[in-house]
């Protein structure tokens, strides 16, 4: 009998605002960084800082862009001139306007209840990252949804669960959802946009320890 294999769960430490932040995250096994280009975001980053950090990574590194209802066609130069390998979309966009994007995709839907996830098969696109839902804030927020919730979109494509994780959590909701991948951000920070190496190091070990 063949053993069911479960994939190695994928991480992403977004919002990455330094070199000797992203360097360390990928040192500790991070398969994924994210730079935000939202400007009302605290760890907002320039399109030449990011080029800059892009340049030094290794390879195999994914590079993801997050994006708040921007044009597809800012979306799509910054992509291109920063080697983004995939685009966020943390706003507003409709299916129409992911086939605009040049890169894969990434959809963000903000969980709030069961309805969150109206009109979700819609979207052709690579993967869906579920956040928590704040009037205030477009991520970010450390704070967690009902990961029960989450099991509903696993139907529609590969999930990345997001939303307060952190390295005391982040194995629970992994048991609870098996996602394809987590995100994190304000979990593995000193303050917005600086990362705390200790905590990153933490985090990534608590979702390896998942088989």
């Amino acid at each position: 009998m063949i053993e069911k294999f479960q994939p190695r769960i994928k991480v992403k430490v977004c919002g990455t605002t330094s070199i000797k932040d992203a360097l360390f995250s990928v040192e500790s096994g991070a398969d994924a960084l994210g730079f935000i280009f939202y400007k009302k975001s605290p760890r907002c980053i320039s399109q030449k800082e990011v080029k800059d950090i892009v340049a030094q990574l290794p390879p195999f590194v994914e590079t993801v862009g997050v994006f708040v209802n921007e044009t597809s066609d800012k979306v799509n130069r910054i992509a291109e001139q920063c080697r983004l390998t995939a685009v966020q979309l943390h706003g507003d966009e409709s299916p129409a306007f992911c086939r605009r994007i040049k890169r894969r995709v990434i959809k963000v839907f903000r969980v709030q209840d069961a309805d969150s996830f109206k009109g979700i098969s819609n979207y052709d696109v690579s993967g869906f990252l579920l956040d928590s839902y704040n009037d205030e804030s477009r991520g970010g927020t450390g704070k967690v949804f009902d990961w029960n919730l989450a099991l509903r979109a696993k139907k529609q494509g590969p999930i990345i669960l997001a939303g307060g994780l952190n390295p005391y959590n982040v194995y629970t909701a992994i048991h609870r959802v098996k996602p394809y991948g987590v995100d994190v951000c304000s979990g593995v920070e000193k303050s917005p946009g600086v990362k705390d190496f200790i905590k990153i190091d933490e985090f990534i070990k608590s979702v390896r320890k998942f088989r």
